[in-house]
């Protein structure tokens, strides 16, 4: 939301900035829930039960389960990031490619050609999906060129408030419309302008 609000006032920098407060911070409640889940793994299921078996099996699964709550904890944010930036159907792809395409193959080829049964399965599902979704977010995310999608984000208002204004009923509707149209139009000529040229070098006194 902080993004999406960030990139409508023309914000980039302010944009970019969120962001990365917002994927440091999951990242670091991640990591500390992560660590406590390894740490106590032989305790965490006493809560639940008190049976051998279950106590087994929550052992051997720690360690899917830490790395499950740290990826857990940043591909949200990461999801979050694309979404406000207006990139719903990147994120919807890859929401299908990671997990339907790579990770529930993988984790029934583990889970049971490979006999490692419920190892298998989460497994697969988590690296195959989980943790490619938030690889590829997280590259999409640093490659992102903040000051392009404030551009972007106003010619998407320029269209939406031009298509109201055609389908305006009222005269004066129209001209609060056109005044606004007009107005993002000078904004974004302003901020083109004003932006400095990336050929441009800085003159060096000798």
């Amino acid at each position: 939301v902080r993004v999406a609000n960030e990139l409508g006032a023309g914000n980039g920098k302010a944009a970019k900035f969120a962001t990365k407060v917002s994927v440091v911070q999951s990242t670091i409640v991640g990591l500390f829930f992560c660590a406590l889940t390894v740490i106590f793994r032989g305790k965490l299921s006493l809560i639940f039960s008190s049976s051998t078996e279950v106590l087994e099996a929550v052992d051997k699964l720690s360690f899917l389960l830490a790395t499950s709550i740290l990826l857990n904890s940043v591909q949200p944010v990461l999801s979050g990031v694309a979404v406000g930036s207006g990139w719903q159907t990147w994120v919807a792809y890859i929401n299908v490619g990671c997990y339907y395409l790579i990770g529930l193959p993988v984790g029934i080829i583990l889970g049971w050609i490979f006999h490692l049964g419920v190892e298998g399965i989460w497994g697969g599902m988590i690296f195959g999906g989980t943790a490619l979704q938030t690889i590829v977010l997280a590259m999409i995310t640093v490659h992102c060129n903040w000051e392009k999608e404030v551009t972007n984000e106003r010619k998407s208002k320029l269209s939406s408030s031009l298509y109201i204004y055609l389908s305006a009923s009222t005269p004066d509707l129209k001209y609060i419309l056109w005044l606004y149209w007009q107005a993002e139009k000078a904004t974004m000529h302003v901020q083109k302008w004003s932006s400095p040229s990336p050929n441009s070098q800085p003159s060096i006194k000798h």
